[in-house]
């Protein structure tokens, strides 16, 4: 067994050793949580900030988007696969809290597993070596559906006021971009300065194991998860 396999493996086994945080990749923090229920009516400027901590503190959105912008050195690809992401993500966050349309939080949740692993597949070369031909800006759309219903999911179980909905969830939706940008810009700056050591290539080959050990670690706990229930 490749080093950065075993590797993979002990990302796994670690993970396993602080549940549930690891893999409830989409909680909402009980502070927060406490915030949301209480509001009653327009509240712009909190929500906004809820939106860019949820981003910002989301390990499984960060996963995603590095392996998303790993291998991208155009900033046009840059833009247009996290635009992708974006419409995915805001449209099922939106239309998910508007229409109280959610799913099982363990099956979002391990969809989300699913999509960081399959970036650290793709960036490893695996499914073309498989033969598998898929359009990676149609996945990153479908990922970001994903993502943003599984937040939706979230939201619903909160009491959350009908008074100011529609705002606090554009709000908040802006504050999830604004979030990403800062990211982004964190996660391309350190891309950049990390391009230049001889050493990328294979470094960049062990980063997609982990990635891929961290979105099986979320993807086994939300299974065992839906099926303990």
């Amino acid at each position: 067994m490749t080093s950065p396999i075993r590797l993979a493996l002990i990302v796994v086994a670690l993970a396993g050793l602080v549940w549930p945080d690891f893999a409830f990749a989409h909680d909402v923090a009980r502070s927060d949580r406490a915030f949301v229920e209480a509001t009653h009516g327009l509240a712009i400027l909190p929500f906004m900030y809820l939106g860019a901590k949820h981003m910002v503190t989301g390990y499984d959105h960060i996963l995603f988007l590095l392996g998303v912008v790993m291998f991208l050195y155009r900033m046009r690809d840059v833009v247009l696969y996290v635009s992708m992401f974006t419409i995915g993500h805001s449209l099922t966050l939106m239309l998910g809290v508007l229409f109280k349309t959610g799913a099982s939080s363990y099956v979002v949740d391990a969809i989300i597993g699913l999509s960081i692993v399959y970036k650290g597949a793709e960036n490893l070369g695996f499914l073309r070596r498989m033969g598998l031909s898929i359009d990676t800006r149609v996945a990153v759309l479908i990922f970001g559906l994903c993502h943003g219903l599984g937040l939706a999911t979230k939201l619903l179980s909160l009491s959350i006021a009908p008074d100011g909905l529609i705002g606090n969830l554009v709000s908040f939706n802006v504050g999830v971009e604004l979030g990403q940008i800062i990211v982004l810009f964190l996660v391309i700056s350190l891309l950049n300065i990390w391009r230049t050591s001889p050493h990328f290539p294979r470094t960049a080959v062990v980063t997609n194991w982990i990635l891929m050990g961290c979105g099986t670690a979320i993807m086994i706990d939300q299974t065992l998860g839906y099926l303990a229930t």
